[in-house]
């Protein structure tokens, strides 16, 4: 895409116009749709089925929802760097809402022709939902751990298994499950990855967890008893679901960071608005020099962080597999970059700002998921240490 590359190592990031104007579509949304209803979502920790289909279809109107599939699939084929940008305006809001505007599971681009009418199309166009099941009670971050399991019958494949801190299983109509489909075989080629309908009597919800933070945003538990699916509900090839995951998370990565972008700004625009007017000791706070550093050093990191997931957006738009660390120092810098914010931005609204009144208090504790999710920090590290020590 012209305007924004990265070669030689150069960085030139005079944004297209249909990018801009892309971010102005989704400012709207977010202001006009998302915001009104963060309050209301928060206190009563649930976001109803009515509101989140009517924010699906209006995601849908303005071309948004499905951004980041390929038009092949009904997708609006966004460029990385254009799901950057959604990422950052959508992590401006609360997680739910932010979910509304249709962020679906990469894997879905693997979808057979046959799987367009029951499954695809409907989801593509938000009346029907999906989930994906990765998580397990025992596996997390270590896949060789997964103990859900399909086997072949003669009619297609049984699974049995179960998986945890899944967002979106309490109501998604299907859920893509990774599943061991060879237990001997490398780890490459040992998983397969299934679509299961919620309707499936196999299909066993165990509840949602209680959470620190991310209220009406639920995480759930399901099991897979004897959970019988046909041919036709193979997401892919058999064996190609490691694959399949990777291409997901890697590029989750990228757009959760500019996510976590986004949030960090919208705490920093808090903070100015606040410290503009806030008086202590006969002057503004902003006069303040320990509050000017803490702003200082927050605008810093939060302007490191966005070149971080530019960067990686970029490369990944130029099919550099290079991308993949790159979405690893940027998840890595900005989940522990919007932590700090977090923390200093509610040290400089003082008391008000553990009060549940402002919205800081609620993205401070949003963003300590944020290491976890998507890859642990620890796991990132691992990504990027292999990666520089090879070489």
């Amino acid at each position: 895409m012209a305007g924004v590359t990265s070669r030689d190592n150069q960085m030139n990031f005079q944004f297209p116009e249909e990018l801009d104007m892309l971010r102005q579509t989704v400012r709207g949304y977010v202001n006009d749709y998302l915001r009104p209803l963060e309050a209301r979502v928060e206190a009563e920790d649930h976001f109803s089925d009515e509101d989140f289909l009517r924010l699906r279809r209006e995601a849908v109107a303005l071309g948004l929802y499905a951004h980041n599939l390929p038009e092949s699939v009904g997708g609006a084929g966004l460029s990385m760097l254009g799901q950057v940008v959604i990422g950052e305006e959508i992590g401006k809001t609360s997680m739910p809402l932010a979910d509304a505007i249709g962020f679906l599971p990469a894997s879905m681009s693997l979808a057979a022709d046959h799987q367009r009418d029951w499954f695809v199309d409907p989801v593509v166009s938000g009346e029907l939902t999906v989930a994906y099941a990765l998580t397990e009670p025992d596996a997390g971050s270590d896949l060789g751990g997964l103990k859900t399991r399909a086997s072949r019958t003669g009619a297609g494949w049984v699974l049995r298994g179960a998986k945890q801190f899944i967002s979106g299983a309490d109501y998604a109509d299907f859920i893509i499950v990774l599943a061991v489909t060879d237990l001997a075989a490398p780890l490459r080629s040992r998983f397969t990855l299934f679509i299961v309908p919620r309707s499936n009597p196999g299909f066993k919800y165990s509840g949602n967890f209680r959470k620190m933070g991310w209220r009406g945003y639920q995480l759930g538990a399901f099991s897979l008893e004897d959970c019988e699916l046909p041919e036709s509900h193979v997401l892919g090839e058999v064996g190609g679901g490691f694959a399949a995951m990777m291409a997901t998370i890697n590029t989750t990565r990228i757009e959760y960071s500019a996510r976590y972008v986004g949030m960090a700004d919208e705490l920093l625009r808090l903070a100015r608005n606040y410290v503009r007017e806030r008086q202590a000791f006969g002057s503004r706070l902003a006069d303040h020099q320990a509050i000017q550093f803490m702003l200082a050093d927050s605008d810093c990191e939060v302007e490191a962080s966005r070149l971080l997931t530019y960067r990686a957006a970029t490369l990944a738009d130029e099919g550099d597999p290079s991308f993949r660390v790159a979405g690893s120092r940027s998840k890595l810098y900005a989940s522990e970059m919007v932590g700090r914010v977090a923390d200093r931005v509610l040290q400089i609204f003082g008391g008000a700002g553990y009060m549940c009144d402002w919205p800081v208090e609620r993205m401070y504790r949003d963003a300590r998921a944020f290491r976890i999710g998507e890859g642990t920090s620890e796991m990132q590290r691992i990504q990027i240490a292999r990666a520089f020590l090879s070489e």
